[in-house]
């Protein structure tokens, strides 16, 4: 007779069910490929389930009180880079992403295990927050659930839950505020500690412009700038980074795509679900995305040259290859037996396009654009031949595309973009090209694969999403770095085709 699953048994499975998408999501970012993705996801999981089996046994009766410990997704998470760090230094490195590598071989990962008072600030306040305060925060600001399911995941009051939400944002910033007090400073950086307080509770209020130039020098007190302004948005990316490290930033839209997915973004919900809660989760995804201010609490911050607050996500997310030639998980349905990767269903923030070109439809490719530094096609009356030996689309032709370039966030040395290109034939594959004007460097890409060139940059579709109908669009992500000034970029192509400018 077999043996009765027991309720530990019972509440794993559910810890499973809850949790293994998010889990394999970051596993997968960490990996060269599904199948060490799968098996890095199954060998973290089962470390932090027990892991979290001890926590929750605690001291022996008597011996104090119970220690610490971080979220259910959070502690996972963690197992997760322990894991990969394991692999490297069993000689299984090879399985791992090549920035992870060069990450977990760096002083920057040290940071995560090294003396308490210098671990990330994030993590600091969220291992002093209550366990259930701590889900409620990470779930919502992270995992960017609608507030109803939170409310539902962890049994609150639909009605009151955002309200709680506020006030454990609240806490999170005192623990902050009292963790950054408590960590070892010299006299200048402590000098600014009062001010940065005082900086960071109004919406309304500047930092001064010597406290500016502070914080793009100075890691720990940029760090503290991000936990510490709860308004503006850059509050999940301080979590993520600080919580997560390596590839934080790139977690963070996963997740964020993952949940437009699920809840059918910009479709009517299914029968049976709530319009209110359908609305919330989009909206909430939508805003949370385009407020990522990059949440810099790294040192691979001053790599990039990423220098005022809120920051979002570590600098080390530079390093992470966001969603490059992979398949991102969004809502895979596991069995709780902890199978091998689940089916992944793309993770974008559209619906995917499943037609693909016909022979006649297909686009052929051109070489890019040489690198020359200026926009001849500005000089150019529409419909002739440009110097670069491509026919510009004139007034009486349709284009073979139409771009959209949105500047989401900007601050001194970095910024966050994203790119819209709506193709008027069918694509089997895609490759959009386009030049900066003032030396801008792209550091991390979401969606597509990333190369530059001087001042040319090449997005390349990523393996789940080279697909596209005609008329339908295609987008993705970046961060980059720029210095003096940030001119809009120019020269868009797609697949060698140059491409007019919407709007």
């Amino acid at each position: 007779m077999p043996d009765l699953p027991t309720p530990q048994d019972a509440a794993e499975a559910a810890l499973f069910s809850e949790c293994w998408d998010a889990v394999l999501a970051y596993a997968d970012l960490c990996t060269s490929g599904s199948t060490a993705a799968a098996q890095l996801g199954r060998e973290a999981f089962a470390h932090g389930t027990r892991e979290a089996r001890a926590a929750e046994a605690g001291p022996a009766r008597g011996a104090g009180r119970r220690p610490a410990r971080l979220p259910r997704i959070p502690l996972l998470l963690t197992a997760v880079r322990t894991t990969a760090a394991t692999w490297e230094e069993d000689g299984q490195g090879h399985k791992l992403d090549p920035d992870l590598r060069l990450w977990l071989n760096s002083d920057k990962a040290a940071r995560y295990t090294g003396p308490p008072l210098q671990r990330p600030l994030a993590l600091r306040g969220l291992r002093d927050l209550q366990q259930a305060d701590a889900e409620l925060l990470w779930l919502a600001e992270v995992e960017a659930l609608p507030l109803p399911v939170v409310a539902r995941r962890l049994g609150l009051d639909p009605d009151t839950v955002a309200e709680e939400l506020q006030q454990v944002r609240t806490l999170f910033r005192d623990r902050c505020h009292r963790n950054h007090l408590d960590t070892p400073m010299d006299a200048r950086c402590r000098s600014y500690a009062r001010l940065l307080d005082a900086v960071t509770r109004s919406a309304a209020a500047d930092a001064p412009g010597d406290l500016s130039r502070h914080l793009a020098t100075c890691v720990q007190c940029a760090e503290a700038a991000a936990c510490l302004r709860l308004h503006g948005g850059g509050l999940p990316g301080a979590l993520a980074g600080g919580v997560i490290g390596w590839g934080g930033l790139a977690y963070l839209e996963r997740r964020r795509r993952a949940v437009e997915v699920r809840l059918g973004a910009g479709r009517p919900g299914p029968a049976g679900k709530a319009a209110g809660e359908e609305e919330d989760g989009t909206q909430k995804a939508r805003v949370a995305r385009n407020g990522l201010l990059v949440a810099a609490v790294l040192v691979s911050v001053l790599a990039l040259g990423v220098s005022m607050m809120p920051f979002g996500g570590s600098g080390d997310d530079l390093g992470a290859r966001g969603d490059v030639d992979r398949q991102p998980v969004a809502d895979p349905r596991p069995n709780p037996s902890l199978p091998s990767a689940p089916s992944l269903p793309p993770a974008t923030s559209k619906p995917a396009a499943t037609a693909t070109a016909t022979e006649g439809e297909k686009h052929t490719e051109k070489p890019d654009r040489p690198e020359d530094g200026n926009d001849d096609r500005r000089t150019e009356p529409q419909g002739t031949s440009s110097p670069t030996g491509r026919t510009e689309p004139g007034e009486s032709e349709e284009p073979a595309c139409r771009v959209e370039y949105d500047l989401v966030n900007q601050w001194p040395d970095g910024f966050q973009a994203t790119v819209t290109v709506t193709s008027s034939a069918a694509l089997d594959s895609w490759r959009v090209s386009w030049s900066f004007r003032d030396g801008q460097r792209v550091g991390q890409m979401w969606d597509a694969s990333v190369s530059q060139d001087g001042s040319r940059v090449t997005a390349t579709a990523a393996d789940y999403n080279k697909s596209v109908a005609a008329g339908s669009d295609l987008a993705f992500g970046f961060i980059a770095s720029w210095r003096g000034k940030n001119s809009p970029p120019y020269g868009f192509t797609l697949n060698g085709h140059d491409c007019a400018k919407s709007g």
